[in-house]
């Protein structure tokens, strides 16, 4: 994804220091929450992706032929 200027302000238009401080507080928490929030999907995705793999069983065609049980991996 591709950062973007934030078009909010008029072209002639410029904010005091404060607010423009206030701006990058704002600015600096959203970045970290949208962080946050893609590494939380992240983790669910791959929860759930290992437990779809444990839930499905072992694909042997047939059983091996010296006693031994296959395990699956």
């Amino acid at each position: 994804m591709t950062d973007t200027p934030d078009n909010t302000q008029s072209p002639g238009q410029t904010l005091s220091a404060r607010a423009e401080a206030a701006r990058a507080e704002r600015l600096a928490r959203q970045a970290a929450a949208l962080r946050a929030n893609l590494r939380r999907r992240k983790d669910q995705a791959r929860t759930r992706q290992d437990n779809t793999a444990e839930d499905q069983p072992c694909a042997t065609t047939q059983p091996p032929g010296n006693g031994e049980s296959k395990t699956c991996p």
